[in-house]
């Protein structure tokens, strides 16, 4: 007779203290059970609430003992390797018992068991099952996500696979989840068993799975072994800077306190904390790789303008990367009016500057002459990088400004120095829950999630649109003294949209910006704007990331339906950057898409600040996962969600972490 224990039984009696058992054949536990198994084979209950009780020659519902093993908690695999799994092939279920420290092969033939043995796999102890076994249950419940659940969402079983949820509802008085999955099957989860279920996030509208499919095993199988060499990889590099050394950062001193009593805000406390966190890891004699993730406008610029000087008056040089050269343009004058009183060299390095200029600013680079230097990718061709990454007193801090927006080859250029520099990466895209959980354990990471002090929130319309609305709210922006963005995220008719413009403000000045235009014309037409020589901005996309104009308020979408969500939250956040109230006016056509009237109404609710976050989450679940761990790991991410994915990735995190104890 064989005990096979549920994991929820496990889990209780690790919280009572009780060593759960699983003793075959011995005298001690047929005394110790007896009435228990007379009685089980009186009845034929060979099915408990939390045990099955398991005899050679005995008949059992093959079927049935599947599903019970699965409501028990196993998770089902293609191949056992650990306490709390099963697998199927046939008419031979192997199964690791929680209350066992090996396998066990059961062999059916029909409803009767013909065969039972142990299996080689095994687990050295009872103290290692059950660390394995709360580490696993935790996995599953951190990574779980199922607030807010809806019928119709895609849900992905850790034992079936991707379907879709249905309803929830009670038979026998039990509580169900029911969810539906190719052609017409349908599974029931008991409430309870939520850790065993994830939302689906992908790329893609997901193949729903069939049940009962050896297909999900071996799609899981394959994503484990990929995340296992991804988490080596990712262990790799941080191994290989565990064993860099560097000269330990100057602790704070006049400079540092001078450069922060000029900051004309109040820190809040995520970003206090954030470069209290900064300052300890460049004290320390191993270099610093932070990521940096905060809201748009919640004060990531001024923890690198803090870090940069840092660098500096510690003898080293710092270097600003950014993906456009509008962006990199707003640091460096950023950068000088805060430094204007410190004797610190700062220069722009972009394609925008004349042969001659920049062969200049190499030179000054070469010399030791330029203390930051502010640049897009520029940064990193062969006439300027050696004379930063391939000298020993050369580049000390290397900070990163939205690196997911960089190319293929940037990135791996970035990823080849990672491991001789200190970086510092700055993004305005909210990391999901799921991906920092995974990841935290070996990449530090800094939120910066408070808004800072006096900031409103921007009052946000979504309509039908209105020339009307249009002219009452530039109107309103420029009676204040403000500056309005407009918009229109065409290059064909953006002239067109200038001229209906100017005819209905005839006295404002609007200029246009988009990507087409040269390089030192579209710096001068945002300077013109920083200025406030110009009222009314008519612009693509490009003002999407990096702009800070505290001046400008109002924001007006022509054709909101064209932009993803996320787009449209990251283009709000070039607003309401003061004290100032910020309206933003999302213009949409009488007709549309149900998923783009969605979107919309997402974007209206999510007027708190700070709320980049759930912004996020819904539209990875709306537009796909994006590029949040590079492009090799997006085929990965679509075939199991996710959520799913990041616990496998968690998992095998800890599993090759704890190998090289």
């Amino acid at each position: 007779m064989i005990e096979l224990s549920s994991t929820d039984t496990i889990r209780r009696a690790f919280i009572a203290g009780i060593t759960p058992y699983f003793l075959e054949r011995e005298n001690f536990w047929f005394e110790k059970n007896l009435e228990k198994i007379l009685e089980a084979r009186k009845t034929q209950t060979f099915f408990q609430d939390n045990t099955i009780f398991v005899e050679k020659n005995q008949s059992y519902h093959f079927s049935q003992f599947l599903r019970k093993l699965d409501e028990m908690g196993y998770e089902k695999v293609f191949q056992v390797s650990e306490p709390g799994e099963f697998s199927q092939r046939g008419g031979i279920i192997d199964v690791f018992p929680i209350n066992s420290n090996h396998a066990i092969r059961f062999e059916f033939f029909g409803n009767k068991i013909e065969h039972i043995e142990k299996l080689s796999i095994q687990i050295e102890n009872e103290v290692s099952i059950k660390k394995i076994l709360k580490k696993k249950l935790k996995s599953q419940k951190l990574f779980s996500d199922l607030k807010g659940l809806k019928p119709g969402d895609y849900i992905v079983h850790l034992d079936h696979g991707i379907g879709i949820h249905n309803q929830q509802l009670i038979i026998n008085g039990k509580q169900y989840y029911q969810l539906e999955y190719a052609q017409g099957d349908k599974l029931y989860v008991p409430v309870g068993l939520e850790r065993k279920l994830s939302r689906y996030v992908g790329f893609v509208t997901p193949r729903v799975s069939r049940l009962g499919s050896l297909a999900w095993q071996k799609t899981k199988k394959k994503i484990k072994e990929d995340a296992i060499k991804f988490a080596g990889e990712l262990l790799n590099i941080y191994a290989k800077r565990e064993i860099e050394k560097r000269p330990p950062y100057l602790p704070d001193d006049e400079i540092d306190f001078q450069l922060a009593s000029s900051f004309q805000y109040l820190e809040t406390p995520d970003q206090a904390k954030t470069i209290e966190d900064i300052k300890r890891d460049l004290e320390k004699e191993f270099p610093m790789d932070r990521l940096v993730c905060g809201d748009v406008g919640f004060g990531k610029t001024e923890v690198a303008l803090r870090a940069a000087v840092k660098a500096v008056k510690s003898g080293r040089q710092a270097a600003i990367i950014c993906p456009t050269t509008i962006l990199a343009n707003q640091h460096f004058q950023s950068f000088k009016t805060r430094l204007e009183k410190f004797p610190i060299k700062i220069q722009l390095l972009s394609r925008f500057q004349t042969k001659l200029e920049q062969k200049k600013i190499i030179e000054d680079l070469k010399s030791g002459k330029t203390d930051i230097l502010i640049g897009t990718h520029r940064i990193l061709s062969k006439d300027v990088a050696p004379h930063l990454f391939e000298k020993a007193e050369g580049l000390g801090l290397l900070i990163i400004d939205d690196e997911q927006r960089f190319g293929v080859k940037q990135k791996e250029k970035l990823k080849k120095i990672r491991t001789q520099l200190d970086i510092l990466s700055l993004s305005a895209t909210p990391i999901p829950r799921t991906l920092y959980l995974s990841i935290s354990s070996i990449k530090t990471i800094s939120l910066i999630q408070t808004p800072p002090v006096g900031r409103l929130p921007i009052k946000t319309f979504v309509l039908p649109w209105s020339r009307k609305t249009i002219q009452n709210a530039v109107e309103k922006e420029i009676s204040r003294g403000g500056q309005v963005y407009y918009l229109h995220n065409q290059v064909k008719t953006i002239e067109k949209v200038k001229n209906f413009l100017e005819n209905l403000f005839p006295k404002t000045i609007i200029d246009i910006a988009h990507g087409r235009l040269k390089e030192k014309k579209l710096v001068k037409v945002m300077t013109d704007f920083q200025n406030r020589k110009t009222d009314i901005l008519v612009a693509t996309t490009i003002i999407e990331n990096g702009l800070d104009l505290p001046n400008v308020n109002t924001l007006i979408v022509a054709e909101a339906t064209k932009l993803g969500l996320a787009q449209a939250y990251q283009i709000r956040g070039r607003i309401g950057r003061s004290h100032l109230q910020g309206f933003a006016y999302f213009f949409h056509s009488e007709h549309m898409s149900d998923l783009a009237k969605e979107r919309l109404q997402t974007l209206k609710k999510a007027t708190e600040l700070g709320s980049g976050y759930k912004i996020a989450l819904k539209d990875l679940e709306m537009r796909g996962a994006g590029n949040i761990l590079g492009k090799e790991q997006s085929g990965s991410m679509n075939a199991v969600g996710l959520n799913l994915y990041c616990q496998m990735l968690s998992d095998a995190i800890e599993k090759i972490k704890k190998s090289k104890l």
